[in-house]
């Protein structure tokens, strides 16, 4: 079992203007209150300070994204030296500490001259895609053993292209279904060239337990949440339940269908609807983000997903909580609701695992508190804190909890 922390590049890095970076889809898609992640948590010139943080909390695994435009800054064409260069550090630093590298290829930062192309409604994107993706793994296959394709592709599709809340501020539904398609032919085009490398390839699904009113509200809305991604990948069709997009041509669910070595799952909250397909409101207790903390909805989850899809490996790749924080005391931020919120839903994973679930990591998110989309800095999601204008981290206890934990899980 890897015990890990988990990030993404335009959250945490900077340097957005620096040593060839190209622009992003969010470089233009400032937060509601106009922050950007011009600087975030400066981790492009403090990598090596991270590093050390994550050993020193005995992590077995770090799961980062590689920036997109740092690569390849136009999108396609010449690889930029220097952003490989960044991430060759990056990756030989954390097997110098002992710390296992999982690399995603794509965290939602599109390159801004293939938005001005089209973007993921053009089926040309899945092909730049795959261009970026031989880049990359030609450059790192020998270092980092574990790759996914994507983050999860619900958000790029729904969020960024149905209600318009991440970039790049879409709300066109023909648009939204393209652009999720062509993110499953992205990912099925890049799982190629990943295959020519001995490494193991996946991708990373944001999923639910959906609670609904009524058979066809619970049909649809997990149509929409989980089963719209699931089933072209596991099943190699659409469900029937929601739209199927106008763009699939022949040969592509056969494409997108091939086998997976692993599944990440990025788990938060549970969804509930009512008869009609209205979505609820979220049930006391919650988060700073207003979003239910219910471990038990994750439990059934991963239940799900072993009988439904098969005994494909499992990593949770992403799970945890914003809460709005208290100020350092003795060097330690108290946060006994996200160490209780992490307690359970841990709890949940292992009574999985117990139930015959094959999961095999567990990755908080996140390591640091960041930029956090839409909603700037003001949510924190970390374990250990930043302080956005010093750059000073400091450990929350959740953060010495979940040390204590791993230390605890090696012994056993």
């Amino acid at each position: 079992m890897i015990w890990g922390v988990a990030t993404a590049a335009i959250q945490i890095e900077g340097a957005l203007d620096e040593d060839g970076r190209g622009e992003s889809i969010w470089d233009r898609f400032p937060a509601a209150n106009g922050d950007t992640p011009a600087i975030a948590c400066d981790h492009y010139h403090r990598w090596p300070e991270d590093l050390d943080l994550m050993r020193e909390l005995g992590v077995d695994g770090y799961r980062f994204s590689i920036a997109w435009p740092r690569i390849l800054p136009d999108g396609r064409g010449k690889p930029n030296r220097a952003g490989l260069d960044f991430y060759r550090r990056l990756v030989e630093g954390l097997l110098e500490r002992g710390i296992e590298p999982n690399a995603t290829l794509y965290h939602w930062d599109l390159p801004q001259a293939l938005q001005d192309a089209g973007g993921w409604a053009a089926r040309d994107t899945a092909h730049a895609f795959a261009e970026y993706a031989a880049v990359v793994v030609d450059e790192l296959a020998d270092v980092v053993p574990r790759w996914a394709t994507h983050n999860e592709p619900a958000v790029t599709t729904w969020l960024g292209h149905l209600t318009g809340d991440k970039a790049p501020g879409h709300r066109d539904l023909t648009e939204a279904l393209r652009a999720g398609h062509h993110v499953l032919l992205s990912h099925a085009l890049a799982l190629r060239e990943l295959r020519r490398h001995d490494v193991e390839a996946g991708i990373v699904l944001d999923l639910t337990t959906v609670y609904a009113g009524g058979d066809d509200a619970f049909a649809r809305m997990d149509a929409y949440r989980n089963r719209f991604f699931l089933d072209p990948l596991f099943r190699g069709e659409y469900p029937q339940a929601f739209d199927r997009p106008d763009c699939v041509e022949d040969g592509d669910l056969e494409l997108i269908s091939q086998p997976v070595d692993w599944l990440g799952v990025n788990y938060y909250f549970p969804m509930r609807v009512a008869a009609d397909g209205t979505e609820l409101a979220q049930r006391p207790p919650t988060t700073a983000m207003g979003w239910e903390v219910n471990a038990d909805a994750f439990h059934e989850l991963l239940l799900r997903l072993q009988r439904d899809y098969g005994g494909v490996p499992i990593y949770i790749t992403e799970n945890g909580a914003a809460y709005d924080d208290w100020e350092p005391v003795d060097g330690v931020v108290e946060d006994p609701a996200r160490l209780a919120y992490l307690r359970d839903h841990i709890g949940a994973v292992e009574r999985a695992i117990a139930d015959g679930v094959d999961v095999r990591g567990y990755y908080v998110w996140s390591l640091l508190d960041n930029f956090e989309w839409e909603y700037g800095y003001d949510k924190r999601f970390g374990i250990v804190a930043v302080d956005y204008v010093t750059q000073r981290r400091t450990p929350k206890r959740s953060a010495l909890w979940y040390r204590d934990l791993i230390a605890s899980r090696r012994t056993a």
